[in-house]
């Protein structure tokens, strides 16, 4: 299959829903954060969501994608799609009782050695049209030519360089159960089959099912939240990772804090996540945190 970069610039449409107590508590839950800012309605202005729950706002449409944009070349070339990255750039955090709507495009279309990386941009806002979060999201079109240069690979945010070296700054385990990828599965809506099929998993060449991305990355933004932002989830502003290995259930992952560095009002954090073999799940992992 082949796809080129006239894709670039097509829009999304427009989705809209609300978001619930049950949907950000749930989101909460499936990664085992008790932060109380998460789960205690009785705090004076209410609770908020985990700032990864934005990558369970846009999945409707990134699963339903055929139905979301009108594309010139067969809807099929989506279906090797693999995650590959994410970017959040977080204005304020979700909150129950947001009724919010979910704009995109296709932000941009690079060849890889894989196939091609496309980036879509998904922008969310309130009933008033304030924003809430942006997220860029990217992903591998597994075995799908780019039929040009591509077109948009400067649209698309830049994280700061950063050289680890010597040990991290701390590193902690976090335990990845059997039911895990189960509980995230059914706690977010967020459903693919190669995360709680043993079948399919084997059958696309998996030695068995794998955690979620976006769930490892969660687990990584909880740390990066008690450890270096008092607790506070308001203080997360931008949140990126690259899904680069696997994370097998009943296994073990490492969230490593390799550097920080002070930038205005900002501090810039610089994590990887180790898996089960200790090769990076997720690599250049980068959080800006207000002070």
């Amino acid at each position: 299959m082949k796809v080129g970069s006239d894709i670039v610039g097509l829009r999304f449409k427009e989705y809209q829903t609300r978001i619930t107590l049950r949907q950000t508590t749930n989101y909460a839950a499936a990664v085992g954060d008790m932060n109380p800012r998460y789960l205690d309605d009785r705090r004076e202005g209410g609770v908020v969501a985990p700032p990864m729950l934005a990558v369970a706002v846009s999945w409707p449409i990134v699963e339903n994608i055929k139905s979301y944009l009108d594309l010139p070349y067969p809807p099929e070339i989506f279906n090797t799609i693999v995650h590959y990255s994410e970017y959040l750039e977080i204005t304020r955090p979700l909150r129950p009782g947001d009724r919010v709507t979910v704009s995109g495009e296709v932000l941009a279309l690079i060849p890889h050695k894989a196939g091609s990386y496309i980036v879509f941009k998904f922008s969310v806002t309130d009933k008033d049209g304030k924003a809430i979060h942006q997220e860029y999201t990217g992903g591998i079109l597994r075995g799908v030519e780019c039929t040009d240069g591509g077109k948009g690979e400067e649209n698309i945010p830049m994280v700061p360089d950063h050289a680890a070296s010597g040990d991290p700054e701390w590193s902690v385990t976090v335990p990845i159960t059997p039911e895990a990828p189960y509980v995230y599965d059914g706690c977010t809506n967020i459903y693919f089959p190669i995360h709680t099929s043993p079948k399919f998993a084997k059958a696309v060449g998996l030695p068995g099912i794998i955690y979620q991305g976006t769930a490892t990355l969660a687990l990584a933004v909880c740390e990066l939240i008690n450890r270096e932002a008092g607790g506070d989830p308001e203080r997360v502003k931008v949140i990126f990772g690259r899904f680069t290995g696997m994370v097998m259930p009943d296994s073990a992952i490492a969230v490593q804090l390799q550097g920080r560095r002070a930038s205005g009002d900002y501090t810039e954090l610089f994590f990887r996540v180790l898996n089960q073999q200790e090769k990076e799940a997720i690599s250049l992992g980068y959080a800006k945190i207000g002070r």
